[in-house]
C-alpha cells in the first residue's frame, strides 16, 4: 500500500528530490544488452535485436558515455558488437528495457543525486521469470554510490514522463492496471508519483491502446519536449489507436500543467504503413519514442513514407540538437522502442 503524503517514511519528495527532465544534460546512458529469446521470437530475431541495440548505443555514444549492462556469458559478444563505443556492467538480467527496469534517477539539494527502485513485475507478470530485473536499479544505483528510494507500488520509467517543473505524464492503462497495482486507486497512484518523482500535477491519457505488451505505456504516446509543450504521435484513421489518441489529445487541449500554464500541442505523424509484430499484433511502431542525448536526438525510423517528415519535426522541437535516425524496426519487434532500450543518468 502506497502511504499517504502526510506518511513519515523516507521519500525521494520528502528529502527534496524530483525527477528531472530528459533534456538536462546527462552523465551517462544506460542500456541493456538483449538476452530474453522469447520476447524476439527465438534466436534470430534476438541477433537483431542486439545489432540493433549496438547501433543505437554506438550513436548515442557519439554525444554521451554509454554503459550497458550484461550478463557474464554474452560480454565478449557485446563487446565485439558495440566496437569499443561504449562501457560494460556484468549484471544478472532478464531481458532489455533500461528504461523499465533501470532507476528512475532523481536530483536534490546542492546536486545530490539518488534514484527509485520501483516495483517491477514484468509488465503485469507476462515473463518469468523476472526478479533479476526487479533488482536491476537497486544493482545500477549501488554502482555509481547513490542512494536508493524503494517505491512501494508497481511502476515502469516509460509509464511516465516528465517536464522537469513538477508536470507528469502517464496513462490509466498501465498505472492504474489491475496487473499492476489492483488494490490501489487513482488517488493513491497520484500521491505515489508524487512521494517518488516530486510532480505535483499528473495528467492522465486514458486507455484503450492497442499496445498489449506494455499496457499503453506513455513514452510511445505522447512526451514533454519542453516545459508546457507536448509532443503526440498521431497514427492513422484506420490504426486502432486513432480514437484513444484522439481522446488524449482532448485532455491535453483541457489540461494545465503544475505551473498552471495551457500546453501546447504538437501532433507527430505516425508512421503510414500499418505492419504487425511476430507475434501478430499491430507493431508498436512510434516516432514518439525516441532519445534525447547531451546535444543530440536519437530517432527510430521504420522504413516508412512519414520518417523523414518525423525527423523534420523532431528537428523544429530541438533545433539545437543534432538528429541521427536509426532502423528501429528490429527494436520495436520486442515491444519497445529506442526510449525505452534507454535510461539516463542526469549529471550533478
Amino acid at each position: 500500500m502506497i502511504n499517504r503524503l502526510d506518511a513519515e517514511n523516507p521519500s525521494p519528495a520528502r528529502d527534496g528530490f524530483a525527477m528531472p527532465a530528459e533534456w538536462a544534460t546527462h552523465a551517462r546512458t544506460w542500456m541493456c544488452w538483449p538476452c530474453r529469446v522469447e520476447a524476439w521470437d527465438g534466436p534470430d530475431g534476438l541477433l537483431r535485436a542486439r545489432q540493433a541495440h549496438a547501433r543505437v548505443a554506438r550513436a548515442i555514444s557519439a554525444f554521451e558515455p554509454v554503459v550497458m549492462a550484461v550478463r557474464p556469458q554474452d560480454h565478449c559478444e557485446a563487446k565485439l558488437a558495440c566496437a569499443g563505443k561504449v562501457e560494460f556492467f556484468e549484471a544478472p538480467l532478464d531481458d532489455s528495457w533500461a528504461r523499465d527496469s533501470g532507476p528512475t534517477f532523481v536530483l536534490g539539494p546542492g546536486s545530490a543525486r539518488a534514484g527509485v527502485q520501483w516495483r517491477f513485475n514484468a509488465w503485469g507478470n507476462k515473463y518469468q521469470h523476472y526478479d533479476h530485473d526487479a533488482e536491476f536499479a537497486t544493482r545500477v544505483l549501488k554502482r555509481e554510490d547513490l542512494p536508493v528510494y524503494r517505491a512501494p507500488f508497481v511502476c515502469e520509467g516509460g509509464a511516465i514522463h516528465v517536464d522537469g517543473e513538477g508536470t507528469l505524464m502517464t496513462t490509466e492503462q498501465t498505472l492504474l492496471n489491475p496487473n499492476r497495482n489492483p488494490d490501489l486507486k487513482q488517488q493513491q497512484i497520484e500521491e505515489g508519483l508524487a512521494l517518488w518523482t516530486g510532480a505535483r500535477k499528473v495528467i492522465w491519457l486514458g486507455d484503450g491502446f492497442s499496445d498489449e505488451e506494455t499496457d499503453g505505456h506513455v513514452d510511445n504516446i505522447a512526451c514533454f519536449v519542453a516545459p508546457s509543450r507536448v509532443l503526440i504521435g498521431v497514427p492513422s484513421k484506420s490504426h486502432p489507436d486513432h480514437a484513444p489518441v484522439r481522446e488524449a489529445i482532448r485532455r491535453i487541449k483541457d489540461a494545465r500543467d503544475a505551473e498552471g500554464r495551457a500546453l501546447e500541442l504538437i501532433e507527430l505523424a505516425q508512421p503510414r504503413t500499418g505492419r504487425s509484430d511476430w507475434r501478430g499484433r499491430p507493431l508498436q511502431a512510434s516516432y514518439v519514442n525516441f532519445y534525447l542525448a547531451n546535444g543530440g536526438v536519437v530517432m527510430p525510423a521504420f522504413d516508412d513514407p512519414n520518417d523523414e517528415k518525423a525527423r523534420a519535426v523532431l528537428a523544429d522541437c530541438f533545433p539545437a540538437r543534432d538528429i541521427l535516425q536509426i532502423d528501429a524496426l528490429d527494436i520495436v519487434q520486442g515491444g519497445g522502442g529506442i526510449h525505452c532500450i534507454t535510461q539516463q543518468e542526469p549529471a550533478a
